[in-house]
């Protein structure tokens, strides 16, 4: 997972205060590695998924990580990351309900949750629309793993982008939604909900998921983590997804595993057998246990059939 600030012009109503829920400065011992980057400081942030299993240094990351400790309040001496920083990160808690009364607002009418979603499997985004980078990046890597799913937006789930800033307008979002989705792919939008909402709401998702992040009132930015969740039709999590870059294949698997099978295939099916949600990675992995399993079917599958044909009499025969 990765951090980053974004820069926003003006301090929020009612999130000037106090650490809360979602603001302390306690430390999670079950959050992964963090690696801060800084919106506003021009070079791209340092990747997350495989980049992040394979660190490799150079000036811009350098400059990167420089511009967040300089610009940073001072750090706890037990804890090398910024005092912003320290309780700011991913928990999914799997299985939990997730309230799908919470009233959000698509193009200036206000619904439920529920009614968003229509009793299909969804995908959860927490960004906010003026973010300049990280937000972004994952709004992208998710239109470019999901289209190539051959599963269908709005027909077989949907997907939810909620902003996590209250300030955030209606005229923003839409925005958004036309700068990922241009005229000329406006189809693709099928099933993408660009939405806002009230700090409650915000938070009643948040802290459901396991999302934690926090507001910096000195220097006016959020900091928050990569990752997208995966809800059940009742609203439960199902899976979660880190990082700014989703493989088709855990998209497509995510949400068949969520729809409990009422999406996708046999082949999926399959796919499931011999492959495994990792929640400490939040992504799929092989298991050798059902690749093995399934080679040792298909190969009694194979003898059964060849002995069939050996034993089959000719037609010519007597």
């Amino acid at each position: 997972m990765k951090l980053v600030f974004g820069a926003r012009p003006q301090g929020p109503e009612g999130i000037n205060r106090k650490p809360g829920r979602h603001e302390g400065i306690g430390r999670s011992p079950s959050l992964p590695t963090l690696v801060p980057s800084c919106s506003t400081s021009g070079p791209t942030p340092a990747r997350t998924g495989s980049a992040m299993r394979h660190p490799s240094g150079g000036p811009k990351r350098l400059l990167v990580l420089l511009a967040v400790l300089l610009t940073a309040p001072a750090a706890d001496a037990q804890d090398g990351r910024p005092a912003i920083l320290r309780d700011v990160g991913i928990e999914p808690r799997l299985g939990r309900a997730v309230p799908m009364n919470v009233p959000l607002n698509e193009a200036g009418r206000t619904l439920e949750l529920r009614r968003i979603v229509r009793g299909r499997p969804s995908i959860l985004a927490l960004v906010y629309y003026r973010c300049p980078m990280l937000c972004g990046q994952v709004l992208s890597g998710l239109v470019s793993g999901l289209g190539l799913v051959t599963l269908d937006a709005g027909a077989d789930f949907e997907v939810v982008v909620v902003s996590i800033d209250p300030r955030e307008s209606s005229r923003l979002a839409a925005e958004r939604r036309k700068a990922l989705f241009p005229p000329a792919r406006a189809r693709e939008a099928r099933g993408w909900h660009f939405l806002t909402a009230q700090k409650a709401s915000i938070d009643r998702l948040a802290d459901a998921v396991g999302f934690r992040y926090a507001y910096d009132a000195r220097n006016d930015q959020f900091a928050h983590a990569a990752a997208v969740f995966v809800l059940t039709p009742s609203g439960r999590l199902s899976r979660a997804l880190y990082g700014i870059e989703y493989a088709p294949l855990d998209l497509r698997l995510s949400l068949v595993e969520a729809s409990a099978g009422r999406v996708g295939s046999v082949v999926d099916q399959v796919l499931l057998y011999c492959f495994h949600y990792e929640p400490e990675k939040g992504r799929y992995g092989a298991t050798i246990m059902g690749i093995l399993r399934l080679g040792a079917l298909a190969t009694l599958f194979g003898v059964v059939f060849l002995i069939f044909r050996l034993h089959r009499p000719s037609r010519g025969g007597a």
